[in-house]
């Protein structure tokens, strides 16, 4: 059977989508429209996914129908000539991708479509794991394009991309696209067999791009409401089912072609800035350079030229065995000029019921009603339907955002005409079928469709980047060449101890991994012999892959560790000597306290060995041949104080250190490392004392203070070369940290130029504007994440090239300041991830305890805290990071925990705004970062009666570490709830976002002047 198709919709779950963009309004638009198989739009949408479930039933392979009360209830409302048509949907849905690839930032649309409800159920929780999918019908993901695909196969589904010429969110649009299809989806491309055109493209203009000659060029109408339906439209000779609608546009048998906008009504047909008024043909454009000549910012490049740029056929050309198309204008729209009114006026939509109760469908009518029948309606009508079918039209060309205008008549035209003839019969023709619904009526009706809201409106680099130096072939003198004359001089230090002083961004991990290559590959060092420690795996499998391509023949040589894993080390080596067997192991929080549980009978009791340490809990790990987290470095540390002979095996052996993060060492790792490398010895220390922030954690900076003084024979070397923040973050951080920094005549110089955008400070009424500003300002700068932003004004520009949502960040002090966060960001639909210290987890009985906190009800979070862990001052110990953070907010610190241990159940794929602390920040850098909450007793922290100092002076030198973790843009934030933080008053030059207003005095009274 012939039928139309329109497979691309919305529901009432979208952004700037009708509220009657619900099943049953789109089965009554569907029979006016004459369309048969509708895409159900948005079922990724949890609530919009219930609503198919619960009304709609299987109605051949593959679609649905409108459940039998409902449908019936819709005859009722239409006139018998559109009454009891089929109409079948077909499980849809519209995904934004965003995400970076080649070092661009790519933003394509598609379409989804599945095959039945189960199918879409799986396909779903996939997308849950990517990003917020209950936000709006159209989610935003940050997912490669070709992952999508492969997502969408696995879960027997097909994909098409979406409007693929449109600017801004297209696989070929000019701002964000790709020259070729095949290129966006990569080596799952030959899975995508058909296109979608666009409202600001038909067939011909797609003929001329041969790269498109193997896919089906199908056409949809977008419709945010439903009387937008079949605007555009693809046409199909199948069975009306699911996989028949598939095999044709894979194989091209049944695919009938596609119903059309005339290109120039689309809203980027042509180029121009809406702003200024200037529309532009593409010679135009290339004659001003792709600039307004109005206001000299870049013009919006429309459809029109894009496909020139990509053309390689002469316009006319059409490609073998393609089918046809017709260019159709809406019915409205004609009704719309002739009467004189707007198309969704009372005068037009009454017309438009009236000449489809007696002639049929909106499309049959414009398609295939003999044009006399129409003419006896109204003679006008019958001309203008008579033009439209010969292609005779007047077109005013859509740009920038703006929609086009087609015309039937030429101006004045009608005006010649109207005295001659009325505009239409005020009667209907003899033996016309008139329809039982007026369109006055329409409101009596539950489900009777109101008028739709108007056409959402549409949308009308940075500065190169000095690179850090970049090395030379690895092995002999060559191997340092790349470093810049501080790091080299670092590197190049013959022996004996060295402290390198290395500020943020100053090429730490290169200048010391380059410094252990050089020795084994130029200097003749052993491999063997060198030790390098860190404090995380993933610093410790970093500096692991950096050296293995400076030093490929000696790398595997190397002894890479942490702490932790150096200590694990040790004792598999002297395990006998620590009363443990060759194959001891390491008790993660359950071991723990399934042995604590041995030595006492009550829980509250057994975690409290844990946390203290107890020597009858200790005891009963050795006697199970096991150690916990604390063992790794004590152990050690108690066999080395025990045994001088061991302490110079070790120092024979490690005869080169190197110490990654020096400022961050606690007093048991200071001891452990001065018993491996003599007062003499050849140590590397390297670390940044104003980046030191885990006092709470038990780290002294102290110790790095004092290394001259352990070592005296130490050189100093300062790296002050910054490679990675532009000049007004560095500026902007200097002037913070200055009042108490640890460096005497701190200096830090930026080296690359990401523009000169001055660092912001917002103030917000609240913290949810401030979280609503933190929205905003991602979308500003991102280049607009939806058309929504463009069309509702928050966006206006292409933004900050080439950042995809991982590229952000928002820093806070504390875990409860993201509520705000997470609530603004999942109503901007923006993907977001919240992050924390991956240290948390690993401390012992943390786990066991966060899901007993998590299963506990009934209680306040305190009596939960004290039902768990037995008392608070237990609960503080064990988790004494997360506690100190928190301070003595307990619903912070259970929230805090939850997050800390919960397993990330994210698709490791996904790309994602970052939330994290200010703490669990370090080491990161993102292009844009914002820290909010930049209040006093928050920034810094203060408890009562607190007037710690040396901790005023630590959450300084946190401010000075988020900060720095900026590239491009630093936005901080703070609200009107506490009094803003004393640090931002060393600030000097900066950018003022949102600045409080003055309180107004109010007026004096007579009362005020006695």
């Amino acid at each position: 059977m012939r039928f139309v198709a329109d497979l691309h919709i919305h529901s009432k779950y979208s952004r700037a989508c009708s509220r009657d963009c619900d099943l049953e309004h789109l089965t009554w638009w569907a029979r006016r429209k004459g369309i048969s198989l509708v895409g159900t739009g948005d079922f990724t949408h949890p609530a919009w996914y219930d609503h198919l479930t619960e009304n709609l039933v299987e109605a051949g392979p593959g679609l649905f129908r409108l459940r039998g009360d409902l449908d019936r209830d819709i005859d009722r409302t239409l006139a018998p000539s559109l009454a009891g048509a089929p109409v079948r949907f077909m499980l849809s849905v519209e995904i934004s991708t965003i995400y970076k690839r080649d070092g661009h930032t790519r933003k394509v649309h598609h379409l989804v479509y599945m095959p039945d409800l189960e199918s879409a159920a799986r396909f779903n929780a996939r997308m849950a794991k990517i990003g917020n999918i209950g936000s709006d019908g159209r989610p935003i993901l940050g997912l490669d394009s070709r992952d999508l695909l492969e997502i969408t196969l696995e879960c027997g589904g097909y994909l098409v991309p979406a409007h693929v010429w449109t600017p801004w969110f297209a696989v070929l649009g000019s701002k964000s696209g790709f020259d070729a299809v095949d290129d966006c989806y990569a080596d799952l491309a030959p899975h995508v067999f058909a296109v979608e055109t666009g409202l600001s493209s038909d067939p011909e203009m797609n003929w001329r791009v041969s790269g498109l000659d193997r896919f089906r060029l199908v056409s949809n109408s977008d419709a945010h409401s439903p009387p937008a339906l079949g605007r555009e439209a693809t046409l199909f000779d199948t069975d009306l089912d699911y996989y028949a609608v598939r095999r044709a546009l894979e194989t091209g048998e049944g695919f009938d072609g596609s119903l059309e906008f005339f290109p120039e009504e689309g809203k980027y047909h042509v180029d121009g800035h809406r702003k200024c008024g200037v529309r532009l043909e593409p010679r135009e454009t290339s004659a001003h350079n792709g600039i307004c000549p109005e206001c000299g910012k870049p013009l919006t490049v429309g459809v029109l030229s894009r496909v020139e740029e990509l053309a390689d056929r002469p316009s006319g050309s059409r490609p073998a065995g393609a089918a046809g198309f017709t260019n159709l204008v809406p019915l409205p729209e004609i009704v719309s000029e002739i009467v004189g009114t707007g198309p969704k006026s009372k005068k037009v939509l009454a017309e438009v019921d009236r000449l489809t109760a007696a002639l049929g469908p909106e499309l049959v009518i414009l398609r295939d009603v003999p044009v006399d029948d129409i003419a006896a309606h109204s003679p006008l009508l019958g001309e203008a339907v008579t033009r439209l079918r010969r292609g005779e039209v007047v077109r005013d060309a859509g740009y920038d955002g703006e929609y086009g205008v087609i015309r039937l008549f030429e101006p004045g035209e009608l005006e010649r005409r109207n005295s001659a003839f009325a505009l239409f019969d005020t009667e209907p023709a003899a033996g016309a079928v008139v329809g039982t619904r007026p369109a006055e009526s329409a409101v009596d009706s539950p489900i009777a469709p109101r008028p739709p809201a108007s056409p959402p409106a549409a949308p009308t680099a940075a500065a190169p980047t000095a690179a850090a130096p970049t090395s030379a072939a690895p092995g002999g003198s060559a191997l340092l060449d790349g470093l810049d004359p501080e790091q080299r001089a670092a590197a190049s230090v013959e022996s004996g101890p060295l402290l390198i002083i290395a500020g943020p961004g100053t090429g730490k991990t290169r200048t010391l991994t380059h410094r252990v290559a050089d020795l084994v590959t130029r200097r003749g060092v052993p491999a063997s012999e060198c030790l390098a420690i860190t404090f995380t795996r993933r610093a410790a499998e970093e500096m692991a892959e950096r050296l293995a391509v400076l030093a490929p023949g000696h790398a595997s040589a190397l002894t890479i560790a942490t702490f932790h894993s150096l200590g694990v080390v040790i004792l598999r080596e002297h395990h006998s000597s620590a009363g443990l067997s060759p194959a001891f192991g390491v008790a993660d929080p359950d071991q723990q306290l399934a042995v604590a549980r041995t030595v006492v009978d009550d829980d509250k009791e057994a975690r409290a060995l844990v946390a203290a340490g107890d020597g009858r809990y200790k005891k009963a790990l050795r006697a199970r041949d096991l150690v916990d987290f604390d063992d790794l470095i004590a152990l050690p540390l108690a066999l080395l104080e025990e045994s001088p002979d061991l302490v110079d095996a070790y120092r024979a052996r490690w005869r080169w250190v190197s110490v990654d993060e020096y400022q961050d060492v606690d007093e048991q790792q200071y001891r452990l490392l001065r018993l491996l490398a003599p007062a003499d010895g050849n140590l590397t220390a390297i670390g940044d004392p104003d980046q030191a922030i885990y006092r709470f954690r038990g780290a002294d900076v102290g110790f790095f203070l004092r290394f001259r003084e352990d070592f005296p024979t130490a050189r100093t070397v300062h790296l002050t070369r910054n490679y990675r923040s532009s000049a007004a973050v560095v500026t902007g951080a200097l002037d913070v940290i200055a009042p108490s920094s640890l460096v005497p005549g701190r200096e830090l110089h930026p080296m690359v130029d990401h523009g000169a955008a001055p660092v912001g400070v917002h103030h917000a009424a609240s913290e949810s504007a401030e979280a609503a500003f933190v929205a905003r300002t991602v979308e500003q700068v991102l280049g607009g994440a939806s058309f929504h932003a463009f069309d509702s004004g928050r966006v206006s520009s292409d933004g900050t090239a080439d950042l995809g949502f991982s590229d952000f960040a928002v820093l806070y002090r504390t875990d409860r300041r993201s509520r705000a966060l997470v609530d603004a960001l999942t109503t901007a639909g923006l993907p977001f991830q919240k992050r924390s210290h991956d240290r948390l987890a690993d401390r012992p009985g943390v786990a066991r305890i966060a899901a007993e906190l998590r299963a506990a009800t009934g209680a306040t979070v305190l009596e939960r805290v004290r039902a768990v862990a037995g008392d608070d001052h237990t609960a503080y110990e064990l988790l004494k990071p997360l506690a100190v953070e928190c301070g003595d907010d307990f619903e912070r610190f259970h929230t805090s925990l939850a997050l800390g241990v919960e397993v990330d159940t994210w698709d490791p794929r996904a790309d994602r705004i970052s939330l994290l602390t200010l703490h669990a920040s370090k080491g990161l850098e993102f292009p844009v970062v914002f820290i909010v909450g930049c209040e006093d007793g928050l920034l810094p922290m203060r408890r009562p009666g607190d007037d710690d100092a040396a901790a005023v002076d630590e959450e300084r030198r946190l401010l000075f570490v988020g900060m720095t973790r900026a590239q491009r843009h630093l936005f901080l934030s703070h609200t009107a709830t506490r009094p803003r933080s004393p640090f931002l008053a060393d600030l000097k030059a900066f950018e003022q976002i949102g600045a409080p207003q003055p309180k107004r005095r109010k007026k004096g009274t007579q009362l005020s002047l006695l």
